[in-house]
């Protein structure tokens, strides 16, 4: 059972789905993956509900904002990137042309945290833990197992995070598309990135969550049946066999059946 407790820098380390129907859409989750929650209440009726996979914290999913939902804002899930020193890390994104969607802020003692959009348009959280990181579940099915950026300006993005997040970057097979992989070390990817071309009309940038799966094309047709739509069809790369999923309520996710490469 992988398990981790604790990230590199640079590193993916959490995500999370803001909602417009919590209850619904853990529902359904709990049909594809067989999630379980433990639910934190922040108050206001709202609750951050951290997801359990076999008793391990493996992703939460909390309500949208009156505000948001009011906006037409929709459903999505996001990642969040480890960082040594959120504030350091944070000085350096206006510099590297990104822009602060707030200051970095305390997290209920328990971390630190800023959202930013990069160059192009994608939002991203980076995270602090300040308190003992709790053990976190990776790469098993129902867990979090790949990162990817959808943006129109891959040059852009990739300068960006190399000098925010000291990443590295390289090119990689990937079939009939052009594939980035970022790297916090030779030998730890910290996520993927593609091109959006002009087949993707209405597709903002956007950092996307793949779950792992044991069979692509089962969870697929379970999706289906439970109320999902199917944005990108069972697809085989050199990796493995992916598809996009979107859940009921709009979010848009990846699950991902690898193939040990």
């Amino acid at each position: 059972m992988p398990s981790i407790t604790s990230y590199d820098h640079g590193a993916p380390c959490w995500t999370d789905l803001a909602t417009s129907e919590p209850a619904r859409a853990k529902a359904f989750y709990t049909k594809l993956f067989g999630w379980t929650y433990q639910n934190n209440d922040m108050g206001n009726g709202q609750f951050y509900s951290t997801i359990q996979l076999n008793g391990v914290g493996a992703g939460a999913i909390y309500g949208q904002v009156a505000e948001e939902i009011e906006q037409g804002i929709s459903p999505r899930w996001s990642t969040y990137f480890n960082v040594n020193d959120v504030d350091a890390a944070a000085a350096r994104v206006v510099p590297a042309g990104g822009t602060l969607m707030m200051e970095p802020f305390d997290v209920m003692g328990i971390g630190r945290m800023v959202l930013i959009f990069d160059p192009t348009g994608a939002v991203v959280a980076l995270w602090q833990s300040i308190e003992h990181f709790d053990t976190r579940m990776v790469n098993e099915p129902g867990a979090m197992t790949w990162n990817e950026l959808l943006t129109r300006d891959t040059d852009i993005a990739a300068k960006f995070y190399e000098e925010v997040l000291d990443w590295d970057s390289h090119a990689d097979d990937m079939g009939r598309m052009d594939y980035t992989i970022f790297h916090t070390t030779q030998e730890h990817p910290a996520g993927g990135m593609v091109h959006l071309d002009e087949s993707h009309v209405g597709v903002r940038p956007h950092w996307m969550v793949y779950f792992a799966v044991s069979d692509c094309d089962e969870t697929t047709m379970l999706s289906a049946k439970n109320g999902g739509k199917v944005v990108v069809p069972p697809t085989d790369m050199p990796a493995g066999r992916f598809a996009v999923l979107s859940d009921p309520q709009g979010a848009v996710f990846g699950v991902m059946a690898g193939n040990g490469r």
